[in-house]
């Protein structure tokens, strides 16, 4: 999932985003909520994440969502806060988020009720999807699943498709698969793009034929997907 993540500044903001990270999703992080909206009316995410772990920055936080939910309004919007009620937490819940949660914050919960609202939006069409292909991806094990295939990837690897699938059939950018890619670092080497790409051409060749990439002139790169069986 490609994930606008905004911060309160607090230690625990480190080591969640570095965690969710680890998970195989694109975070983008920003410790400002002015910020947060702003980026969240320049880019498509699949989720936007706020915290706020003092109780000071509750109020802020709930004046915040209406915004956010109305500039993304595909995205799932979470709350994480610190020590709350019940009552803060129906609070934020009223504002217009799709969820909230109080410490002791837990990753594997946090990844599954993400997973779950995500579901549930596709299912009532309000989420974008990859069209039906013959392949498709998983974030549990970083890997392409392609009937009972299984091809393992690297974390910029399965970011880099991630990217891809977003728009089958459309060019990608260099700068925006180095944005999705290696959203923490400010300093990626283009020719980082162009290895990439090499191995996942490797891979595809041998393992998952149904599936290509194209480089579009002055456009950037393009998956091709094989349509599944009627």
């Amino acid at each position: 999932m490609r994930i606008l993540f905004i911060s309160d500044g607090q230690s625990e903001a480190d080591w969640l985003a570095h965690a969710l990270r680890e998970s195989a999703h694109s975070l983008q992080r920003v410790d400002d909520i002015r910020d947060g909206i702003f980026l969240a009316g320049q880019e498509r995410f699949d989720a936007v994440i706020v915290i706020a772990a003092v109780s000071s920055t509750y109020a802020r936080l709930t004046a915040a969502i209406d915004p956010l939910s109305r500039t993304d309004r595909n995205a799932i919007l979470i709350a994480l806060l610190g020590e709350a009620t019940a009552r803060d937490r129906a609070r934020v819940l009223r504002a217009g988020a799709d969820a909230c949660l109080s410490q002791p914050h837990s990753l594997l919960e946090l990844n599954e009720r993400m997973r779950a609202l995500r579901r549930l939006r596709v299912a009532h069409g309000c989420g974008d999807e990859t069209p039906a292909s013959s392949i498709r991806l998983d974030a549990t094990t970083r890997e392409i699943v392609a009937d009972d295939r299984r091809v393992a990837m690297t974390p910029c690897e399965f970011l880099a498709i991630e990217c891809l699938l977003r728009e089958p059939g459309t060019p990608v950018s260099r700068e925006r698969l180095i944005c999705y890619a290696w959203p923490d670092s400010s300093n990626t080497d283009p020719a980082s793009v162009n290895t990439i790409v090499s191995r996942l051409r490797r891979k595809f060749a041998r393992d998952l034929p149904q599936a290509r990439i194209d480089t579009v002139s002055c456009l950037g790169y393009r998956i091709v997907l094989a349509p599944t069986n009627p």
